[in-house]
Parts: C-alpha cells; sequence; structure tokens
C-alpha cells in the first residue's frame, strides 16, 4: 500500500465519478454546445453569486486569463512573495500580460489591506500603473492557511475606492470555505475573477472554473482560446466537476481533520524543529537538520511506501486527500515516530 502525500492533485476519481463522466450528455464547447460544460458552469456561477463562469484545463489557466482580463501592458500585479501565480505559472503574468509583479511579504501567504494600500505606486510615469491585487486562498506556501472573510472585505473595499481589481486564486477555495463555514456568495461580491479547481481535494481528474462578470464573457472566451484552453467534448471532465460539488465538498473536513492529526504526530518527533500552523488539509513541517537533511527523511519514507515532497528552505510537504484513509494515518503515524 502506498501513502501519496505529495499533493492532493494526486487524488482519483472514484467509481461513481467515473459512471457520471461516462453518463454526461456532449457536445462541442467552443460552440458553447456541450450541456455538462454548461451546467457546470451555471452551477459554479450560481454557487458564488457571479454572472459568468468558464471551464479551463487548468487552475494556471484560469489565473492566467484573470490577470490578463485586469491589466494591459506595462501593469503591475501585488501579490504575496509566495503566491503560486508568481513562483509557480513559468512566468506567465510577464509572458501573457506583459506585467510586472511588486512582492510583498504576507503572514504565511496573506496579505492585509495596509500592505496592499502601502504598495500602490503613485501615478507617476517612472512607476508601472498598479491594477491588479491577487490574493491566494488557502495558500499553498502557508501551509494551507486562510484568510479571516474580515480581511478580504477590508482589500475589496481598498480595491474599488481606488479603481484596483481583486482576483482570488482559490485552487484550494473549498477548503477555506469548509473550515471557515464561510459562505461561496460572500466571496462572490468581493473579487471581480476568482479561480477554483476542482481536481486537488475535490477529486476532479482535470479542471478549473474561472469566474467573472457577465460582460467580460467574450474577453474571457478569447483569451482561453489564445491559450489553447479551448476544447471541444469536454462534457465527461465537466460531469466530474459537477459531481465533485455535489458529493465531495463537505468531505474536505476528514481531510482537515487528517492533516490535524498528522500535525501533533509531528509535534511528538523529537526530530522535528518546526510546523507550520495546520488549518486545512496541508501540513509544512522542518526536520532537525542536526539529524536529518530532508532527502534522507523523504528516502526513509519512501522505504516505507509513504512519498512526501521537498518543499523548500529545509521544509517537508504532505497534504491529505479523499485517497488517504484512516489506516494510512495511523500507519504513517507509527513511521514518522520510528525515525
Amino acid at each position: 500500500m502506498t501513502i501519496d502525500l505529495r499533493s492532493d492533485t494526486f487524488s482519483l476519481p472514484t467509481a461513481q465519478m467515473k459512471a457520471a463522466m461516462m453518463e454526461a450528455p456532449l457536445g462541442d464547447d467552443v460552440w458553447g454546445e456541450d450541456p455538462s460544460v454548461n451546467a457546470l458552469q451555471e452551477k459554479m456561477a450560481g454557487l458564488f453569486g457571479v454572472g459568468a463562469a468558464l471551464f479551463c484545463p487548468s487552475g494556471t489557466m484560469c489565473n492566467q486569463i484573470a490577470i490578463r482580463l485586469s491589466t494591459r501592458p506595462q501593469d503591475q500585479v501585488i501579490c504575496d512573495e509566495t503566491a503560486h501565480v508568481y513562483l509557480y505559472e513559468g512566468g506567465g503574468i510577464a509572458a501573457n500580460s506583459l506585467a510586472s509583479v511588486k512582492l510583498l511579504k504576507g503572514d504565511l501567504g496573506r496579505l492585509d489591506v495596509d500592505m496592499v494600500s502601502a504598495a500602490v505606486n503613485p501615478a507617476d510615469q517612472h512607476f508601472p500603473r498598479t491594477a491588479l491585487v491577487a490574493l491566494e486562498n488557502t495558500s499553498n506556501k502557508g501551509g494551507g492557511s486562510c484568510y479571516q472573510l474580515s480581511q478580504i472585505a477590508n482589500i475589496s473595499m481598498y480595491c474599488r475606492e481606488n479603481s484596483l481589481r481583486l482576483h482570488l486564486d482559490g485552487a484550494r477555495l473549498f477548503n477555506a470555505l469548509v473550515a471557515t463555514g464561510d459562505s461561496p456568495k460572500e466571496y462572490g461580491k468581493y473579487f471581480d475573477t476568482i479561480s477554483v479547481c476542482l481536481s486537488k481535494g475535490l477529486g476532479a481528474p482535470v479542471g478549473s472554473v474561472l469566474l467573472f462578470k457577465e460582460e467580460e464573457r467574450f474577453d474571457a472566451l478569447r483569451i482561453r482560446k489564445l491559450m489553447g484552453g479551448g476544447m471541444r467534448q469536454a462534457g465527461m471532465l465537466a460531469a466530474a466537476g459537477i459531481y465533485a460539488l455535489d458529493h465531495h465538498v463537505e468531505r474536505l473536513a476528514e481531510d482537515h481533520q487528517h492533516a490535524a492529526i498528522i500535525g501533533k504526530i509531528l509535534a511528538d518527533c523529537d526530530w522535528v524543529t518546526d510546523i507550520l500552523p495546520v488549518e486545512t488539509n496541508i501540513i509544512c513541517f522542518q526536520p532537525n537538520p542536526d539529524r536529518f537533511e530532508v532527502e534522507t527523511v523523504l528516502f526513509r519514507l519512501r522505504e516505507q511506501n509513504i512519498l512526501a515532497a521537498p518543499f523548500g528552505k529545509g521544509y517537508i510537504r504532505f497534504v491529505t486527500h479523499l485517497n488517504i484513509s484512516a489506516e494510512m494515518i495511523e500507519r504513517l503515524g507509527g513511521v514518522l515516530l520510528g525515525l
């Protein structure tokens, strides 16, 4: 039995999800005629109370479309220094939108309104025009940290008062919603664009959805086409997303419980020096380099058929998901305590 904790992207579709995919009615989505894609988009737009939604192959594409919608060449995007849109999207902000980035050092990936307001450039020809603020919830590099809704409301109010756009990289947004009890419609009120991933904790095999205003639909479609995201009979993938929304949201709480258990086990390991606060399904911890190098820990775990990921600056990341059982958590605990 392999215990794969490298990422929730390694989650596999269930038998029931596969059945829903096989039964999905299909059409040509580039023509707007795939009924399953249309149903997913309508469902997501309704959940968040926004005008429109667009199904895309990946969260990266959703984020890049949103940034392109919200900026023009020579503009500037404000985000945390650990943001996925900056670190892990291949330089897409520069390549796709010809925009620069101002990086802020937030609290476990989270920004506040004072940080944002201090980072906005003056209206001066020497500086790029600040156009967009991008938040991430939950924050991957922040160990799955969540925003409080009041923090988001304050940033949103400042952005609207100062003609700035606000984007949310919500790859794991449903993890945040389950953890905090907040409503999707609250998020729909505060952001101009939101990307939501279906293929992480929700367990779909492929796909993300971008949420935006109805009047931006044409431009969003054009940008998706430019980026190669126009899929034809994509309804089988969309059906997996619909199944995930109907059956896999509430069960994210189980992943959070498993992560909390792992965090407590690591706290009892004398070879661990630091553990980021465990809020959702991500656990980031630092082995004591006097005891173990990161690669040594990863090697010893692999010997026990346990897979984890290095996470920079001496840290290791575990991510729980729907294919990680209570039995696996118990076995993992025995291995960690025995290292």
